[in-house]
């Protein structure tokens, strides 16, 4: 046998310690206990075929006389070999040997043949001759009698023997599965030493796969022995286990139960125990900071809660309040010279444009919606537009008004109130015009940025067609840097008269602003570029507002005597600049 061969080189080599598992073929065998004098199989575990008990079957071995066989030679060399006798018809008999009577006594005899404990197998052969006679029972309609004409085939006893499904006189159900095979039922046994030094080949426990998954191993209350008469499971790996978290990374040159556990990268888990890949999350999702689940990313954009937020936000309302206030104070002294030399129409609209212009700034805070989206650039686009085209257009009227001053001019009379209000609404439609098309090829929507930062989703508003949003942006740059270099030809004009030189200074602040906004706009990550443009466009506002309309408040409310038809009529040396 494999087994004595095995036994005796273990032996040799005093290979003892290790916990054995054996196979049916020797877990229950005596003779390969016999065998192993070193105990080296002590605490060995197996499955071997259930105890089992066949009615009659002892009684049909004890009772087999050779003289009732029908003369079957085999069953009288048997006889003569268990009992170490000759019968009279044998040829080889000798005279000196011991003469079988055929009635000699098996119950005495203990060796293989009246051995019970092999009871299991014979259960097994037992059902199987039985489950064959079920088949031919069927195939041949067997009731009182059977129908011999049927022809027989070993395809066709093998299809009825799958099918077969009945119990045996002991209560054991006897079926096959679709793949030809019995249900697996097992007994657990342990190689457990006895004080006389015999193996006890111990039943532990039971498998039956026809029970529910969760019944199928039933463990008796026993103590089991291990390797070396040790009474604690052994670690049948040479590394722990992996907790989740990690996964298992067989180490190079070693068995495969030799591992390291590395920790999952971020944005990927395990939760599982041993696991050997790590699964990586959803887009929406991250992993914790034990890598054993997938949690859902925070959602960063502006909001009014938060203190950039809430900062803007009072930025921009304070802008408001105070254009509100210049457009009372305006109102308020329409009359006077300072304010309707300065085309009061103009004014006012400008003052309007620039709330509107405060006002948009808000739209860029919140969680971006499709509304918002297309509202926040479009609004942004049309309000400064119509802003920057007011600025204009009192620009063009410092020229024109100084040259109506010059003898035998009328220029003034092609660029009247009518003018001035058809320039403004032009140059605002044609911004409208653009954001119509932007809005229809291609608008703006809330996008999820998930690549920006690992860990967070950032709410965003992709810009659908970046050619719109640039157009938006250059129309704007193109008609400030007009109004900059109109402002800037008429800066030598008197200086009672001149407001070109305020609106130098605004558009120099505007152009400032909106030149560095770009690249601050490109490199600042997530919400940060949403505040830059919103810082921009409140710092281009209050440039206009600061240097346009306060120097008119300051002499409207802290020097009236300067705010007089005379004064404002009166002539000085032109001033470098």
């Amino acid at each position: 046998m494999d087994m004595d061969v095995l036994i005796h080189v273990l032996s040799n080599h005093n290979l003892t310690g290790y916990q054995w598992v054996g196979s049916e073929s020797w877990i229950f065998d005596s003779q390969t206990a016999a065998l192993d004098r070193h105990h080296i199989l002590d605490g060995a575990i197996g499955l071997f075929i259930p105890r089992a008990h066949v009615s009659g079957m002892r009684e049909f071995m004890l009772d087999v006389k050779p003289l009732n066989t029908s003369s079957n030679e085999l069953f009288t060399e048997f006889w003569e070999a268990l009992f170490s006798c000759k019968f009279k018809q044998s040829v080889s008999s000798a005279e000196d040997e011991r003469e079988c009577t055929g009635h000699e006594d098996l119950t005495g005899m203990h060796n293989s043949f009246t051995d019970m404990s092999l009871m299991p197998i014979f259960n097994n052969v037992y059902k199987g001759v039985y489950a064959v006679a079920h088949a031919l029972h069927n195939i041949l309609n067997c009731n009182k009698t059977c129908d011999n004409n049927v022809q027989l085939d070993p395809l066709t006893i093998l299809q009825h023997i799958k099918k077969v499904h009945f119990k045996t006189k002991e209560g054991d159900e006897v079926y096959f599965n679709e793949n030809g095979d019995p249900v697996a039922k097992y007994e657990i046994i342990n190689w457990q030493p006895s004080e006389n030094g015999i193996v006890d080949f111990v039943p532990v426990g039971l498998h039956d796969a026809s029970l529910p998954a969760d019944k199928q191993m039933n463990l008796q209350n026993k103590t089991l022995i291990w390797a070396q008469n040790s009474q604690q499971v052994p670690v049948s790996v040479c590394s722990q286990k992996c907790p989740p978290g990690t996964r298992k990374v067989l180490q190079k040159g070693k068995p495969v139960c030799c591992y390291d556990c590395l920790r999952c990268a971020e944005g990927e888990i395990s939760n599982s125990t041993d696991s050997i890949t790590c699964i990586r999350c959803d887009p929406e999702f991250w992993s914790n900071e034990r890598r054993d689940a997938c949690v859902k990313k925070e959602a960063e954009f502006l909001s009014y809660e938060e203190i950039m937020g809430a900062l803007l936000t009072a930025a921009s309302l304070f802008g408001t309040c105070m254009t509100a206030v210049v457009a009372f104070i305006f109102f308020r002294y329409r009359q006077t010279p300072i304010v309707r030399a300065n085309n009061s129409e103009l004014s006012f609209l400008l003052l309007f444009s620039l709330s509107l212009c405060f006002l948009c700034s808000l739209t860029f805070i919140g969680r971006p919606s499709e509304w918002s989206c297309m509202l926040r650039h479009t609004a942004f686009g049309i309000t400064f537009v119509l802003c920057i085209s007011c600025v204009l257009g009192k620009t063009i009227v410092v020229l024109m008004a100084f040259r109506a001053t010059l003898p035998g001019s009328d220029v003034m009379k092609w660029f009247g109130p009518a003018q001035q209000k058809l320039s403004v609404v032009g140059f605002t439609l044609i911004q409208v015009i653009i954001c119509i098309l932007w809005l229809t090829i291609s608008p703006p929507f809330p996008f999820k940025n998930f690549k920006e930062f690992k860990d967070k989703i950032i709410l965003e508003c992709a810009l659908g067609s970046a050619v719109g949003f640039w157009a938006v942006l250059g129309y704007i740059g193109l008609l400030a840097m007009l109004c900059f270099f109109l402002a800037f030809l008429a800066r030598k004009l008197p200086d009672n008269f001149n407001e070109a030189k305020f609106i130098t200074f605004s558009m120099l602040i505007f152009c400032a602003v909106w030149i560095t906004f770009i690249p601050a706009y490109v490199s600042s990550p997530g919400k940060f570029s949403v505040a830059v443009e919103i810082f921009a466009i409140l710092a281009s506002s209050f440039g206009l507002l600061i240097c346009i309309f306060i120097p008119k408040c300051y002499i409207i409310l802290l020097k009236p005597e300067k705010n007089t038809k005379r004064n404002m009529m009166g002539k000085a040396a032109p001033k470098s600049f």
